[in-house]
């Protein structure tokens, strides 16, 4: 089946959760002001943090496996709606920092391989949410 992550409520805010993944214990919430106790990352944190760091490891293989001088990657990941009515679609902003003495043209490689990173790819891909109810 894939990966797997499991979401569960717990005592917290009125939308804490417990999120499992392959053993690593996280919290999900949402902020105090929208009544919640905002003990962790709110769902569309998680999904800006997945693609923010998919992006910085695969930025970080494809420097390690070059050879090439990078001795820091990071990612600042905005999200934001555009266009109206039918036409609506989700557009995230990556902000990539590469530190390291590269020149140009490896610059502009490590910015293609940006594209490539899986996370990149899946939310760039139509999509399809199948939802079942547990027994």
């Amino acid at each position: 089946m894939g990966n797997l992550v499991t979401v569960k409520e717990r005592a917290g805010g009125i939308y804490t959760q417990d999120v499992l993944a392959r053993g690593h214990k996280l919290y999900a919430d949402e902020p105090e002001s929208l009544g919640s106790a905002d003990l962790g990352p709110s769902p569309f944190e998680y999904v800006l943090a997945g693609l923010g760091a998919c992006t910085s490891i695969t930025l970080r293989m494809y420097a390690d496996r070059k050879g090439w001088p990078v001795t820091n990657i990071s990612v600042d990941v905005s999200y934001k709606k555009s266009g109206f009515g039918s036409e609506i679609k989700s557009v995230f902003i990556r902000k990539i920092t590469i530190e390291g003495e590269l020149d140009e043209v490896q610059r502009k490689s490590m910015m293609v391989i940006a594209d490539k990173c899986p996370v990149h790819k899946m939310l760039e891909a139509e999509t399809e949410i199948r939802t079942e109810l547990a027994g």
